[in-house]
């Protein structure tokens, strides 16, 4: 791809395709072991296999009583001995039940668990069933969630609390791990200014590095802030050396073609970029090239803009880096609350929440107004060239996929 290259506006499905090849072919192939309290949201890289049957001994699921069947044809049993969880029981003596707490060992000899809502004891102390038993009831049999050898956890795995929660059920305190995405964040512009500044003539303060800096923090990566770059070409060429070594760089207002945008000047200097022409709103414009061998996202300035680019291309392309295979969020077929009577020839995202279990956009979709995502629950997709009357179906994708 090619400064000189000019595509049409490309589809949401044909951008995010060139974006992962993009990952593809940049992987980061640096693996760090860290320990299961440091591991949440970073990328497993290799496989995570049972070292052990899990549960490691069969065991009871209830508190009840222990018996085999084959030795019960209705009569009462003696009790003769109590299991607790996490003590070494005595084989089952013949003819005979074991009181028996949720977690405990199954004793040798015993196949079933009867809970103890269901049994009484007699004047003597044996064990009265009042109910018909089936082998292997109440019963959590060995190896049955996990078997030792067995994958448990490809790598690719995004790492949260349940996967977390399994590796510590097999005895893995540490996990080997992709090394954190190095991205540095920059804005451009004199009107930009510094939230806790005065604001002078026509600036504004800058909210889209905050909002950029939050969500990659929250997906594991080393952010180096890069500040708010001048509207002057040898203080930007400055800036960007003093990078450091990184594996993106993202900017927010894109990097235009135009005399005056310094930031896209000096990345030509050094290598090469693109302007891609989506067919999506809010969102239109996208830059994707390299700085001296380092890729580089220009994303839209207008906040909602920032936000649905981001989350729906940049951040799967940077997942997909670290080798996360399923990177697109989920979304899911709900009615529509309000009708949409003017087709486009691009896909809309409206920032969007459900009421009454319909959804509702806000009423501003401005590209420039943040406060609709505050406001917000999701995006609802609005395919292009198509109308909507109240209750047909869209898909509702939930901020909490693509911020998360």
């Amino acid at each position: 791809m090619s400064a000189g290259d000019k595509p049409g506006l490309l589809p949401m499905e044909a951008a995010l395709e060139r974006l992962l090849a993009l990952a593809d072919a940049a992987p980061v192939e640096q693996i760090e072991s860290v320990a299961l309290a440091e591991a949440d949201g970073r990328v497993l890289a290799e496989p995570l296999i049972a070292a052990l049957d899990l549960p490691p001994w069969a065991n009871s699921a209830m508190d009840g009583y222990a018996l085999c069947l084959a030795d019960w044809n209705g009569q009462a049993l003696p009790v003769s001995q109590r299991i607790q969880a996490g003590s070494a029981p005595a084989p089952l003596q013949p003819g005979s039940c074991a009181r028996i707490f949720t977690g405990a060992p199954l004793p040798q000899g015993a196949d079933t668990v009867e809970m103890q809502e269901n049994v009484d004891l007699d004047d003597a102390g044996r064990a009265v069933f009042r109910e018909t038993l089936r082998v292997g009831q109440n019963v959590r049999a060995q190896g049955q969630e996990t078997r030792r050898g067995e994958c448990v956890l490809p790598p690719g795995t995004r790492l949260g609390p349940v996967e977390l929660g399994l590796a510590a059920s097999l005895g893995v305190a540490q996990l080997p791990v992709r090394r954190r995405l190095r991205v540095a964040v920059l804005s451009t512009g004199d009107e930009l200014v510094e939230p806790g500044q005065a604001l002078g003539p026509g600036q504004i303060y800058n909210s889209n590095r905050r909002l950029l800096i939050a969500w990659l923090q929250r997906l594991g990566c080393a952010v180096t802030d890069a500040g708010i770059l001048p509207d002057d070409l040898p203080r930007t060429r400055a800036a960007l050396a003093a990078l450091g070594e990184v594996d993106l760089i993202l900017s927010t207002g894109g990097v235009s073609v135009g005399e005056a945008d310094f930031l896209g000047l000096a990345l030509r200097e050094a290598g090469e970029l693109a302007l891609w022409k989506l067919a999506i709103k809010p969102g239109k414009p996208l830059t994707f090239g390299h700085y001296q061998g380092v890729p580089v996202i220009g994303l839209p300035g207008n906040p909602a803009s920032t936000l649905v680019t981001f989350g729906l291309l940049a951040r799967p392309y940077m997942l997909r880096r670290l080798g996360v295979q399923r990177v697109e969020p989920l979304g899911f077929p709900l009615p529509a609350g309000f009708t949409w009577s003017k087709p486009g020839m691009r896909r809309e995202y409206l920032r969007a929440r459900l009421e009454h279990g319909r959804v509702v956009p806000y009423a501003n979709q401005s590209s420039g107004v943040l406060r609709s995502a505050a406001w917000a629950e999701g995006l609802a997709e609005v395919m292009e060239g198509s109308t909507l009357a109240e209750g047909d179906m869209l898909r509702f994708i939930p901020l909490s996929e693509i911020l998360g």
